[in-house]
């Protein structure tokens, strides 16, 4: 079971130009193959103008979710290419988008692929990388007089607090708290929550998520 995953934290955009051809890169979080099509067909719409524009993209954490297309560039000398920088960069939930305006110039099977290539790597170079971690989700119910202490506590030892709901409980003085915690820090999680509490609360496993790491 894959336990991290790293992608882009947001959309970004670089262009190169090689023999007068203009070679712009789109690099786009995603979460499914819907939202990757949708990003090359805003492409596709916004620069209308433009000879191609080549796709591929990368999804889920364990990114076995691989598709490129050439758009009418000789095969094998754009998508792939541009897979393989994101595969090599050890990225998913990430479409790239590289969109070309002719420059009058052939650049030959060699050009194209290093044109291609060079997009996605200069988009890169302005992205800002995230890391994610699988973690098990945590809930508890403490005293209301508690809550603000344990919660601050939980988050000083490195424990995500996702949700704190004072409203559900509040009848009964209580309040329950959502976390987050790595699959190799359950043991702790426990400890630290029965200390904070003189042992009257404990954690429940209700699932799991993935949480930026760092």
């Amino acid at each position: 079971m894959v336990e991290r995953y790293t992608t882009i934290a947001r959309a970004v955009q670089a262009e190169i130009e090689a023999k007068r051809s203009r070679f712009l890169c789109d690099l786009v979080p995603v979460a499914s193959e819907d939202e990757a099509r949708a990003v090359v067909e805003r492409a596709r719409k916004e620069h209308w103008d433009a000879r191609h524009h080549c796709s591929a993209f990368v999804l889920g954490p364990a990114a076995d979710i691989r598709r490129s297309n050439d758009d009418g560039e000789p095969s094998g000398t754009a998508g792939t290419p541009m897979l393989d920088v994101l595969t090599g960069a050890d990225l998913t939930d990430v479409v790239a988008v590289v969109t070309r305006w002719f420059g009058g110039t052939l650049l030959g099977t060699g050009g194209l692929v290093k044109a291609y290539s060079d997009a996605v790597r200069a988009a890169l170079d302005e992205a800002r990388v995230v890391h994610y971690e699988r973690q098990v989700r945590l809930t508890c119910q403490v005293t209301l007089a508690d809550v603000g202490r344990v919660e601050n506590a939980l988050r000083a030892a490195g424990f995500v607090v996702a949700d704190v709901d004072y409203a559900t409980h509040a009848a009964a003085g209580r309040a329950g708290l959502e976390v987050a915690a790595p699959s190799d820090a359950l043991g702790r999680a426990d400890a630290a929550l029965a200390e904070l509490t003189s042992g009257e609360a404990a954690f429940e496993r209700v699932g799991q998520t993935w949480a930026a790491k760092g």
